[in-house]
């Protein structure tokens, strides 16, 4: 129980932290987002359920930085790539894209089982669409199997890697193959080829893949408006610190492919520790008692 000091000082900095707390929201789900419809009904525990490592890890914030760093890796695999520059509205609506990315982790983590799995039908009949031809003659479709899996394990590498170098805590190693195995149920949803179920094993599928990435006429300029995409003033040094932490966490063959810079002092001295204390702020804003009524999942 809080002494009438800490009460205080609590009632001092609510007003703080629940704006925070909405900047955030606005940012990753939108301003006039929908509350989710979190766990109907009551007895659905949803694909993962509060006990799951995956509901531990997407909690997190330094679920932001992963993002990023999944985004910037696809880019390397030159038919998803061509599927991203043909179809998406990444350079036009670049928000837009984050505010539906965003609600679908919410919905197919947090969701009910009805909820999720709707979320996942939704975008295999948008990638209905995304057909065509690369630059290098190659056809693709982003319903293909093979690129299903591609996107599923640069996704949840990332967020196993962010979380395990930012977040709250540290997975142990079981913990670590647990999530990669709930996520593996996202795969099967989608029709992707086999997942990986093991963190042994998303280390050799993400080995196993590596002749068929390059960073083709694509690739550069959508990392480049990544790290620097158009996002309003206030919101740039916050977006900064993250996709400098997401660069950092890249392997070094993909930033040598992507031209990106190795600056380790950098990275050690400044970039980990902005990003640790970042992390570590906007988890705190987020604990707070949900603003304009969004339940928290956690």
């Amino acid at each position: 129980m809080l002494d009438p000091l800490q009460q205080l000082t609590e009632r001092s900095i609510a007003p703080i932290r629940r704006q925070l707390q909405r900047s955030v929201r606005d940012m990753v789900v939108g301003h006039a987002a929908a509350p989710l419809d979190l766990g109907t009904p009551r007895d659905d525990r949803g694909l993962f359920g509060p006990d799951s490592v995956t509901w531990k890890v997407h909690a997190d914030a330094s679920m932001l930085i992963g993002g990023i760093r999944a985004l910037l890796l696809q880019t390397l695999h030159p038919l998803a790539m061509a599927g991203i520059a043909a179809h998406s509205a990444y350079r036009t609506d670049p928000t837009g894209r984050l505010h539906r990315t965003a609600g679908y982790v919410g919905t197919t983590t947090y969701g009910s089982t009805r909820d999720a799995k709707q979320a996942v039908k939704t975008v295999k009949r948008v990638h209905n669409n995304v057909v065509g031809t690369a630059p290098d003659g190659r056809p693709y479709a982003a319903n293909d199997p093979h690129l299903l899996a591609w996107v599923h394990h640069t996704l949840v590498e990332s967020f196993l890697c962010s979380f395990q170098r930012f977040g709250a805590t540290m997975l142990t190693r079981d913990e670590a193959d647990r999530y990669v195995d709930e996520q593996a149920i996202l795969a099967k949803l989608f029709g992707s080829t086999p997942p990986a179920r093991s963190e042994a094993e998303l280390v050799s599928w993400m080995a196993a893949i590596r002749p068929e990435l390059s960073a083709g006429t694509q690739a550069r300029p959508a990392a480049r408006f990544l790290l620097f995409p158009p996002l309003p003033l206030q919101v740039l040094p916050l977006y900064g610190v993250l996709a400098s932490a997401a660069v950092g966490l890249l392997p070094s063959w993909a930033r040598r492919q992507l031209h990106l810079p190795r600056l380790p002092f950098t990275e050690t001295l400044a970039v980990r520790p902005a990003a640790r204390a970042l992390t570590r702020t906007l988890g705190w804003a987020m604990s707070a008692p949900p603003a304009d009524g969004v339940p928290d999942p956690r």
